[in-house]
Parts: C-alpha cells; structure tokens; sequence
C-alpha cells in the first residue's frame, strides 16, 4: 500500500496500530519577476491570479511529496492530521509548510465496532465496577412524590 493521506484523525476503513512520529515537508518559494509585474496589472482589473495559483499549488505539491519521503523511510502506512501553513519568508518570498503524523494501519474489515481508530486500542466493553449507594439522608423522598 503507498502512503495514504487524510486530513482526519483517522484513516477511514483503516485501524492505526501504531502511530510513529510527526513528518513534515516545507518549501520556499518566490515569485518570477515577469509574472509578477502580470500580476500585478491584473491586480488593478480584478480577477485570478492564475500565475500565483500554479505557484501554491507546485508549491503545495513540493511540500506533500517531501512529507511522504519522511513518512516511507519510517514505514508509515498514512499520514494523519495533515495540515498546511504559509509564512512570509522575504521580499517576496513565502514558505509552504505541511505536517502530519506517520501511522502504520491495517484494513478494517468490518471490525470497526471493536475499535475507535485509535492507538493503543480501547476496550470495547468493560464492565464498570459497581457503585456504592449514596448515604441516606433524614428527608423522607416519599414527601415529594405526593
């Protein structure tokens, strides 16, 4: 299986048997001279900026691409959590960040009322132990029931 990614805490149709750790992959980039000056007219007249939108989405895609990397090299089965960041860099120049967390997971095969898709795995009926009465007080609760 490659290495599947959700933005969940979970992985849908898969039980987490371990989680791993956090993997990452960021990228900085900054914007072509000649595009910017187009964006920048197109900027006054409205509309997208198609030249920046391939940009963040390369970017994007950069960034994902290192994540599973890091993710593969520890023997991770998927990606959980995942989430992105931006941050100004320079003049220019921003950083894509994306993070999440590298589980192993194995089919659910039907068995997802045994768990709640978490690590380590819950029980799934315990019996509670019994509870002692309360003290008894002087009121008669009887009174309130007239």
């Amino acid at each position: 299986m490659s290495v599947q990614l959700s933005n969940l805490e979970h992985l849908p149709g898969y039980i987490i048997t371990e989680r791993l750790d956090v993997v990452y992959g960021s990228t900085v980039r900054s914007k072509h001279v000649g595009k910017d000056i187009f964006a920048s007219l197109k900027n006054i007249v409205g509309g997208e900026l198609t030249a920046y939108t391939e940009l963040l989405e390369e970017s994007r895609q950069e960034a994902i691409d290192r994540m599973m990397v890091k993710a593969e090299a520890l023997g991770a089965d998927a990606i959980v959590g995942i989430r992105f960041s931006t941050s100004s860099i320079a003049q220019g120049a921003s950083e894509l960040f994306v993070y999440g967390t590298a589980v192993r997971a194995v089919p659910d095969n039907g068995a997802s009322h045994l768990s709640n898709n978490t690590y380590p795995p819950q029980s799934v009926a315990t019996q509670s132990p019994s509870i002692p009465p309360l003290p008894s007080s002087e009121i008669d609760r009887n009174e309130f029931d007239q």
